[in-house]
């Protein structure tokens, strides 16, 4: 019998591309999609000469078409920054919608189980923290940040019917912030941000009074508590993340002390709807799967931040992407 093939969308993204790196590890045959909008091949560039591994160029917002059996599908397929969501809002709704459409569409002729990638983002700014798997949210659907957080609560509701009214196998990760190597430096979120202005020689910015809290999950631990949570019998959402809380203000200080560079801390405006706290109850992920994590930030740090510095310079300055179309 041959390997498991497996489909994981968003494939050349973050996120994507450690998990292609892990199921190729566990012996999978993987076949990697990605319109690459926001992902970049190079993640994935050194998967290319192996016998089982595959990419397809595709939008998972048009139809899906993988020829042969598979097991599992990962839908990662989405901006997950919110500079690529505010300048690519209707793409960014459509892979939440019509892109989760068609890979459970695929999962049912298949008869594959599928893992959705959901976020923390579904909680909004929190009322309750930290947030656990029963909390509904606090979203604002019209606000800038909802084609994001509107997009994946969708995704939510209609992997649910497809597991209820279909009978499809379907798993369902929230995911709270993440860092590791593979981020990009311009995406936009707090780490790569600080760490580029540190490595250019720019004051860090701060968005409000840096009291809002962030929780960091290094990538390595995420990836096991996907996997896990993909050969679980469990088909209810699961927090996977850092419950280690720190404000924005003290993460800054981190990033300045690790750095060892000499810049100040400037304070900038706070965006519409940004949440002020972020913290996951991971007790449903440690009851149902045995995962925590297991890399503290401070050797996560270290890890990113000389990832980052690794990168030719010119990748210091690179602007966030321009996207052709909204459409």
């Amino acid at each position: 019998m041959g390997k498991k093939r497996i489909l994981i969308t968003g494939a050349a993204g973050f996120l994507g591309s450690h998990l292609c790196d892990r199921f190729i590890k566990e012996g999978y045959h993987v076949i990697g999609m990605d319109n690459l909008i926001t992902g970049d091949i190079k993640n994935i560039e050194h998967l290319f000469h192996l016998e089982h591994f595959e990419f397809y160029h595709h939008d998972v917002s048009k139809f899906v078409h993988v020829p042969g059996e598979l097991s599992y599908i990962l839908h990662f397929a989405s901006p997950a920054s919110p500079i690529d969501y505010l300048k690519i809002p209707i793409q960014t709704l459509k892979v939440g919608s019509l892109g989760t459409h068609n890979c459970l569409g695929l999962a049912k002729a298949k008869k594959a189980r599928i893992l959705v990638a959901s976020t923390s983002e579904i909680y909004g700014d929190p009322l309750v923290h930290p947030q656990n798997e029963e909390y509904w949210g606090n979203v604002n659907p019209v606000g800038p940040r909802g084609v994001y957080d509107e997009a994946k609560r969708f995704q939510e509701a209609i992997t649910m019917a497809y597991h209820n009214f279909h009978g499809v196998e379907t798993r369902i990760v929230r995911i709270f912030n993440t860092y590791g190597p593979r981020m990009r430096l311009n995406d936009g979120r707090a780490l790569p941000a600080f760490i580029g202005q540190a490595l250019r020689g720019e004051d860090l910015t701060v968005f409000g009074d840096g009291s809002q809290t962030r929780s960091f999950c290094f990538v390595d631990d995420l990836i096991e508590g996907i996997y896990r949570l993909l050969l679980s019998d469990y088909h209810l959402p699961v927090n996977i993340g850092n419950p280690a809380e720190i404000t924005l203000k003290e993460f800054a200080e981190e990033v300045i002390a690790l750095t060892g560079t000499k810049q100040k801390i400037i304070y900038q405006p706070l965006p519409v709807d940004d949440p002020k706290q972020r913290q996951p109850d991971i007790t449903r992920a440690k009851a149902v799967l045995g995962w925590e994590p297991k890399i503290s930030r401070k050797d996560g740090l270290k890890i990113t931040y000389e990832y980052f510095k690794s990168l030719p310079p010119e990748e210091w300055y690179k602007q966030p992407k321009e996207f052709l179309s909204n459409k």
